[in-house]
């Protein structure tokens, strides 16, 4: 439930968001449950249930704009996916590196390293082809690389 809840923390940036989605998430799942196939895995499932769930609340509340200084504000004392990924020290800035690439980026990055789903189940949680899904990640590897050589050269 942790894992849901963190990744869709991360997708809406907003706790209460984040635990509303958590909440329709596992009643999807609840009156959803015979759609799970036999060999399905349970937590690629949730995932999906959960993408869905957050796209679903994203297309009704387009209109609501979440500004970022409230977001990294109320991160600061949550434990996120950065600090646990990254360490406490460099969490905040791991997650304004992460926060600054596209959500599709982002969402690609965390289900893979965080998250480690393989490419195709996180393919699959994302809605979207094979191939897509690692050139997105690739995508993110690269920005996120791109961004700490900078940062080694600086120092």
């Amino acid at each position: 439930m942790q894992d849901v809840y963190r990744y869709l923390l991360f997708l809406s940036r907003d706790h209460h968001t984040a635990e509303d989605l958590t909440q329709e998430t596992f009643t999807r799942a609840y009156l959803h449950i015979e759609s799970l196939g036999d060999g399905e895995k349970v937590k690629r499932w949730l995932f999906r249930v959960a993408h869905n769930a957050f796209i679903d609340r994203t297309r009704r509340a387009r209109k609501t704009d979440i500004r970022e200084a409230e977001f990294f504000e109320r991160l600061r004392d949550a434990e996120t996916p950065e600090s646990l990924l990254l360490g406490k020290e460099a969490g905040e800035e791991a997650l304004e590196r992460l926060s600054e690439l596209p959500n599709a980026q982002r969402q690609a990055f965390l289900l893979y390293h965080h998250y480690e789903f393989s490419y195709a189940d996180a393919a699959e949680i994302m809605g979207i082809g094979l191939s897509l899904y690692k050139s997105t990640l690739f995508r993110a590897r690269q920005k996120l690389r791109a961004y700490t050589e900078g940062r080694m050269r600086r120092d």
